[in-house]
């Protein structure tokens, strides 16, 4: 049977805890709102084509990396926890432009083959 006295205990490790100011938090939720609006102004204006979608990406990429980093406290983690976060979903992306546009070439290529066998 093993004792545990005062001498033989592990040191206790206090745990750290990070205090945000509350302004912060506050400053976000109005960066949030600016770009909720602008996202709304997009359809309100009437922008068609590449320029509505690519707007309407830039601003969810906006919203969505302030909520992960701030809100979900990501932008005062490691180093290593963030790459292991945000590098896959990156290269997914990455893979899927490539994807497109071997789609784009395979088309092509099918659509002028075909044009003159006919």
């Amino acid at each position: 049977m093993v004792h545990v006295t005062a001498e033989t205990e592990l040191p206790r490790v206090e745990a750290e805890t990070q205090h945000h100011p509350i302004r912060l938090y506050l400053v976000v939720w109005g960066l949030l709102f600016i770009l909720s609006t602008c996202s709304y102004l997009i359809d309100y204006f009437g922008l068609i084509g590449y320029l509505r979608w690519s707007l309407i990406l830039f601003f969810m990429i906006l919203k969505a990396g302030l909520i992960v980093a701030i809100f979900m406290h990501m932008a005062w983690e490691r180093l290593a926890l963030i790459y292991a976060i945000l590098v896959p979903p990156a290269l997914l992306l990455i893979f899927l432009g490539i994807m497109v546009f071997q789609a784009n070439y395979t088309l092509l290529t099918r659509l002028v083959f075909f044009a003159t066998g006919s």
